[in-house]
């Protein structure tokens, strides 16, 4: 038997699950980019290092020669390491960023701070990467070979010794920043497809809020208080329609109910799991919610025990698929065991509440006078201009109602669409970021890589003019050397990014995680800049003199 304190240990992890389980996508898609910008630019400190070691290797073969012990010749270079990675430190403008674009509720983020664990795990970080990037640059300059190096000719061979490194390490950083960036055009096309969605329902112009009156207790009292409040708020000048209802979309309430056709009484197990909306008459013409067939609540459907009910056109094609809906009878249990029966009497577009991204469930509306008036809470004003500018009337029309009912949570609509599209919008934003830090790091990775292999080939590139080789050709191979890599690259970081999209599947919205259209852009944009930073070296190598090259060692 499982002891109490298993118990509650097994309680919390499930608690904590459930509050990060929005969030945590974005989190973990936002931790791999961080690891691959990391990768990155370790990538291009250990290339720098590589050359810099290179560059110095007949510096370092005079130390060795003079009586300098490998010991102390690794350890000058790992200094040097740990200098190059001490730079930097702008954690601090990096949270700040990130609170202005977090979404609510966002888990515990107001507690981000730079506390003593994140200075340490920062400084543990630095030791070991500088230790990783500058151990082979220390051993090559703990163990110099004298005499190739000082012999006349000789520092040419060494300084390719390390190009196949160099190379590889371009290639990696090509790879993970052509990732990143497929991670990138994803999210863009998902906010796009997100701030485009066919919500079912007009946001903009609406001002929402909450009132509950709990002191009234029968059904004549509180449609009594509806009615009023619903008159005085119609009546303020530049109010076009006022409605109310529970849930709200994107409110983050719900009400759910089985529901069924009339087969379903013979058999319970047809009943479906639905979602339930009480309404006030004119709830659909003020949410500008198109009807597809039928009419929606008249006053006379607002009572006690009306049996009709509209639904939307998600749970008509469920129902009745293939023909029309409007006076077929449905199937309902959220009141008594029984099932009870409901005329249909109109079919709405479908309303996304919950989420833009999704349609979510099938809806079943109700007038609020059905089940005695009150329980529609949510109340919305459509207004002529901005709907912010009417928060003082709206209260002081409730006021004079009743000055003893709060109005609550009173903001304009489009604040909920914002805040529903506040975790794409958080996710796109730092994976932007992100994948452009990475895009430069590869650019100028590939940048310095070819400059340097143009430098080292001066003079063979000389010889090839004097026995000649075309400007054009010497154009065409140095382009060509970068664009292999930056293919080799590409073709790599496709099998990176179709094991890191899947890790951000929840996050798309009206994409498939591998979308060749996004493949295709990415890949063309990124061989694009991959060409413009091999053209400047290309062209450099393109204008070299022969003879000057000739003469260059």
């Amino acid at each position: 038997m499982p002891s109490r304190r298993t118990c509650a240990a097994d309680v919390l992890g499930r608690l904590a699950d459930d509050l990060i389980k929005d969030v945590r996508p974005a989190l973990v898609a936002l931790m791999w980019s961080g690891i691959f910008v990391l990768l990155i630019a370790c990538a291009n400190v250990a290339s720098l290092l590589l050359v810099r070691a290179s560059q110095r290797e007949s510096e370092q073969a005079v130390r060795a020669a003079l009586g300098g012990s490998s010991l102390v010749l690794a350890r000058q270079a790992l200094a040097e390491s740990l200098l190059l990675s001490a730079v930097g430190a702008l954690a601090a403008l990096g949270i700040r960023v990130m609170e202005l674009v977090a979404p609510e509720g966002l888990p515990r983020f107001d507690t981000v701070s730079i506390d003593s664990t994140v200075v340490g795990f920062t400084l543990l970080l630095m030791i070991v990467v500088t230790c990783v990037l500058g151990l082979l640059p220390a051993l090559r300059a703990s163990r110099p070979d004298l005499m190739s190096v000082l012999r006349p000719g000789g520092r040419v061979g060494t300084r390719s010794a390390g190009k196949a490194l160099r190379q590889g390490v371009v290639v990696a950083e090509v790879a993970l920043a052509y990732a990143l960036l497929v991670g990138c055009g994803l999210m863009v096309r998902s906010y796009i497809t997100l701030t485009h969605a066919n919500a079912g329902y007009d946001p903009s112009g609406l001002l929402t809020f909450s009132i509950r009156n709990g002191r009234l207790k029968t059904p004549p009292e509180k449609a009594a208080f509806s009615r009023a409040v619903h008159d005085r708020l119609a009546a303020i000048p530049g109010v076009q329609a006022v409605t109310a209802a529970y849930p709200f979309p994107l409110d983050g309430n719900s009400a759910n109910l089985r529901w069924g056709t009339e087969a379903a009484a013979a058999d319970p197990g047809k009943f479906q799991q639905g979602s339930a909306r009480f309404v006030l008459p004119g709830y659909f013409e003020t949410m500008r919610t198109p009807v597809i067939s039928g009419r929606t609540f008249s006053d006379a459907d607002n009572v006690p025990g009306a049996k009709v009910v509209v639904i939307d056109r998600v749970l008509a094609a469920k129902a009745f698929p293939n023909q029309p809906a409007v006076g077929k009878v449905l199937l309902s249990r959220f009141r008594t065991k029984e099932p009870e029966s409901f005329d249909v009497i109109g079919v709405v577009e479908h309303q996304r509440h919950e989420t833009l991204g999704h349609d979510g469930r099938e809806t079943l509306y109700f007038s609020d006078g059905m089940i005695g008036y009150g329980f529609a809470t949510r109340w919305a004003v459509r207004t002529a201009g901005d709907p912010a500018n009417f928060a003082m009337q709206v209260r002081a029309a409730v006021a004079a109602i009743d000055p003893m009912v709060p109005v609550a949570e009173l903001k304009p609509m489009s604040d909920y669409v914002r805040r529903a599209q506040a975790r794409t919008r958080f996710a796109l934003v730092c994976i932007s970021v992100f994948a452009a830090i990475a895009a430069v790091l590869a650019v100028v990775g590939l940048y310095g890589t070819l400059a340097i292999v143009v430098r080292q080939r001066t003079t063979e590139i000389g010889v090839r003019m004097a026995f000649g080789a075309s400007r054009e050709r010497i154009f065409r191979l140095v382009i060509g050397r970068g664009l292999v890599l930056s293919g080799a690259g590409i073709a790599i970081g496709l099998g990176i990014a179709l094991s890191l999209t899947r890790v951000m599947r929840s996050l798309l919205v009206g994409v498939e995680a591998t979308d060749p259209l996004t493949f295709v852009v990415i890949s063309l944009v990124f061989s694009g800049i991959a060409a413009i930073a091999c053209w400047i070296p290309a062209r450099r190598a393109a204008a070299l003199e022969p003879a000057g090259a000739l003469r260059d060692e």
